[in-house]
């Protein structure tokens, strides 16, 4: 998974949410890839084959600091030189979440498989359901928290369509609509 470097469009703020956006997804198809390997390590059992697992979390753990990182340059530039500090303090919550929700997601494979392991133990079921209630409502918050960025970045893209509006309304050879 190669995540690329945030330094070619830090003079665009809407370039940036475009890219923040980005990364977002990739983080969703970086924790499907997490999921499907878990699988294939939990369908292994009882011979559970944990290098591979292993080599597979460090790849995960690798992919998401990459994107962690780009989202912070991202974050940074979109406050410190664009001035959107609202839009900033929202990735800023973004990203607490997104180190929650990981968290929450490595406790719960760890549960999944002490249920395996143990499956007349009801504790380990009753983690399972706990985890993956608070994982939902951490993924609702980030839902929420995204819907923020986009009502907040709304006037960015309404400032370029006056621009064009403007430009086109000054230019005597376009004929009105």
């Amino acid at each position: 998974m190669e995540v690329s470097n945030i330094s070619r469009n830090v003079d665009d703020p809407k370039s940036l949410l475009k890219r923040f956006y980005e990364l977002q997804t990739e983080r969703v198809q970086t924790y499907k890839m997490f999921e499907e390997g878990f699988q294939v390590y939990l369908n292994s059992a009882p011979l559970f084959n944990f290098p591979l697992y292993r080599q597979l979390v460090h790849e995960i753990t690798q992919t998401f600091l990459k994107i962690s990182q780009e989202i912070v340059e991202i974050g940074t530039s979109l406050r410190d030189v664009h001035h959107l500090h609202t839009i900033a303090s929202n990735i800023s919550k973004i990203q607490e979440r997104e180190q929650n929700k990981l968290d929450l997601t490595a406790g719960l494979q760890l549960s999944r498989q002490h249920n395996k392991d143990h499956p007349d133990d009801v504790k380990f079921q009753i983690e399972i359901t706990e985890t993956q209630a608070n994982l939902m409502e951490v993924v609702e918050n980030i839902n929420e928290i995204l819907e923020d960025i986009k009502y907040e970045s709304e006037d960015l893209y309404l400032e370029n369509y006056k621009e064009q509006a403007n430009s086109e309304a000054d230019d005597p050879t376009k004929i009105p609509k």
